[in-house]
């Protein structure tokens, strides 16, 4: 789900309705919703009280080169087992 409709969650009427359609359209479809954008806990908190499956955005992590990024994988998998 592109940021667009991201963006002003959860406060524009509009963009909650297309939010709430385009995840009910992918659940039905059997496919994996993943929203990109997510900058706030507002944004997160919509999306995942409305089953979406994933989510991506500065809320999250800001980028980070892919070394950094594999070695954020290895603690936390190695986190995880502990």
């Amino acid at each position: 789900m592109d940021r667009s409709f991201i963006r002003d969650l959860p406060q524009d009427p509009e963009d909650r309705a297309l939010t709430e359609a385009i995840i009910a359209m992918g659940k039905s479809l059997k496919l994996t919703v993943v929203a990109e954008g997510v900058e706030t806990l507002e944004q997160q908190t919509f999306l995942h009280d409305h089953a979406c499956d994933e989510m991506q955005g500065f809320f999250f992590s800001k980028p980070i080169p892919s070394d950094q990024f594999a070695e954020l994988l290895r603690q936390r998998i190695q986190a995880s087992k502990q």
